[in-house]
């Protein structure tokens, strides 16, 4: 009977140190250090938070100041006098322009020709692509398009290609019904991320070819697609050019060029940017050359407009950085919108020169973030519009002649900008917001009762809550113990811990994220009618009803 009841025990405690690791696990502040226990050894791996949040700074930044002199002798250096006189750059940080670089000559043949400056115009090429995309999340978050996974043939009726690759490779399956039931569907998602497999230009067609969307039809009905719709990245002027004409034509009733100056370029105030070049807007321009310094044309692409014929300012790509980065003083697209829009859609296979694509972005990565940018070279001029959403940062580097071809400015440029912006958001003093009346929420709660906390308000207002009881005082150290609140709508607080901490926590086989507890939400329960929440929820954390208790409870050993 004795050894029965010691296996009981043992299974009780058993039982108990299940429920206590995983009332552990949920906590916000637990990395244990060593102690005396001889069995349990905390070993932390990484600080975090590996992304720190982008928060308002106060300049002047040391390390900002450096990393923008190196991207100045950067592309300085970069002048070329015959193949690349003149390059005009902008970075932005959140809602501000950091910094602006304008070097060499606007017209190499002219010795009186002055430095470009941030409303120098220059050709975009690809850029152009952002704006067909645009137009398909507007569309889509005005409720004019259904999804963006929407086929091509609900828009085109009748819409045929070969596609040779779909269906296991078996050949006879041309239709656009054959394609969408047999195979991945040509959907407008994947237009606008290189991945609808429709090859680069039409049949027999080059930049300058001059016919409508319905020939651009017809020529695609004997032709074949490259890949099989959503499995490879492949580069096409076609998609982008057929998705900006079908959706203004079928969708808006207007035309392109006037639906993007209407809806984008006047609401964002970008007004020197746009499609036709004028004798005025050639005034303004930087003069592209070949790589022998000689001017290359001005042409005016054909039905391929939508892909690569705009114009544009350093200080107009800036507006438009602002806005994608959601820190325009007039919105473009909803948050969520603007989040879904720069994700990238899949990683690329090794021969494509992009690890991953995106609507319509080519994404690397760099420093553990992601790069989103988007390159274009049209003849005597190249050009990228860069952003790294997680840091509210943002790159355009406009160019009059050749992209330099040994080496990359744009990842140069970000190699001494993403440190120095991320350690800036680092050491940034964050300011938190009090509640309008912190009474209601001081005071001790559970976690049925195994874990204990106290809330009280520090000097400035804002919420500090402190962790207490046995086991919290003997392994966690006091510096751990309490995390603060910071409030952002009626009875919602985010978990805000002191940087740097633990990113994971392992105890014996056991591991915990630190991580993922940061930035949690807090939701307190609707007042009693003494004015007081009676307990809150971390719905991120899967924990509900830790509630208030009347004083602070005594433990005894």
């Amino acid at each position: 009977m004795k050894v029965k009841w010691n296996t009981l025990g043992m299974v009780v405690f058993f039982l108990l140190s299940v429920v206590m690791t995983c009332c552990f696990i949920w906590q916000y502040r637990m990395p244990k250090l060593k102690t005396e226990m001889l069995t349990k050894k905390s070993i932390v791996e990484e600080l975090c938070p590996r992304f720190p949040e982008p928060v308002p700074l106060e300049h002047p930044i040391t390390s900002l100041r450096v990393a923008l002199e190196k991207a100045d002798v950067l592309l300085r250096s970069s002048i070329h006098t015959t193949k690349l006189p003149a390059i005009s750059a902008i970075v932005v940080l959140n809602d501000s322009v950091l910094w602006n670089g304008n070097f060499g000559k606007k017209n190499l043949s002219d010795p009186s020709s002055s430095a470009p400056n941030e409303y120098t115009v220059y050709r975009i090429a690809s850029l152009s692509k952002i704006f067909p995309t645009l137009m398909l999340y507007k569309l889509w978050e005005d409720d004019l398009v259904d999804s963006l996974d929407d086929p091509l043939e609900k828009y085109v009726e009748n819409f045929t290609i070969k596609n040779p690759l779909g269906n296991g490779g078996r050949p006879g399956y041309s239709s656009s019904k054959m394609l969408s039931s047999l195979s991945p569907a040509i959907t407008l998602r994947r237009m606008a991320s290189q991945l609808s497999g429709l090859p680069r230009r039409l049949r027999s067609t080059n930049l300058l070819w001059s016919g409508d969307t319905q020939a651009a039809l017809n020529l695609l009905q004997d032709d074949v697609l490259v890949a099989d719709p959503g499995t490879k990245c492949h580069y096409s002027n076609v998609a982008f050019s057929l998705l900006a004409n079908v959706l203004a034509q079928k969708v808006t009733g207007s035309d392109f060029e006037t639906w993007v100056s209407d809806n984008i370029l006047k609401r964002l105030n970008m007004e020197d940017t746009g499609f036709n070049l004028t004798p005025a807007i050639q005034k303004q321009m930087a003069v592209g050359v070949y790589s022998d310094g000689q001017p290359a044309p001005l042409y005016n692409l054909g039905w391929y407009r939508p892909a690569g014929q705009m114009y544009s300012t350093a200080a107009d790509m800036a507006k438009l950085m602002m806005a994608l980065l959601g820190s325009y003083g007039r919105p473009l697209l909803r948050q969520d919108t603007l989040n879904t829009m720069l994700t990238p859609v899949i990683r690329c296979h090794s021969g494509y020169f992009a690890n991953s694509t995106g609507t319509p972005w080519e994404i690397n990565e760099q420093f553990g973030y992601d790069v989103v940018r988007k390159d274009g070279d049209l003849d005597g001029f190249a050009a990228t519009f860069s952003l790294v959403p997680r840091l509210k940062l943002g790159l355009v580097i406009l160019m009059a002649g050749v992209r330099p071809a040994d080496r990359d400015l744009v990842s140069q440029t970000y190699s001494y900008l993403i440190p120095a912006v991320e350690n800036a958001f680092r050491n940034a003093r964050r300011i938190l917001r009090p509640p309008p009346d912190p009474a209601p929420y001081i005071g001790f709660f559970t976690y049925r009762n195994m874990t204990f906390y106290e809330i009280k308000v520090d000097s400035d207002g804002v919420l500090v809550m402190q962790q207490f009881g046995p086991q919290v005082d003997t392994n966690v150290p006091s510096k751990y113990r309490t995390i603060r609140l910071d409030y952002l709508e009626d009875r919602v607080f985010r978990v805000v811990f002191e940087s740097p901490y633990p990113c994971k926590l392992k105890v014996n086989s056991a591991s915990v994220s630190l991580e993922a507890q940061d930035r949690q939400l807090f939701n307190f329960y609707l007042f009693t009618k003494k004015g007081v929440s009676p307990g809150f929820d971390s719905p991120g954390l899967n924990t509900y009803r830790v509630m208030r208790v009347a004083g602070r409870p005594y433990f005894t050993s």
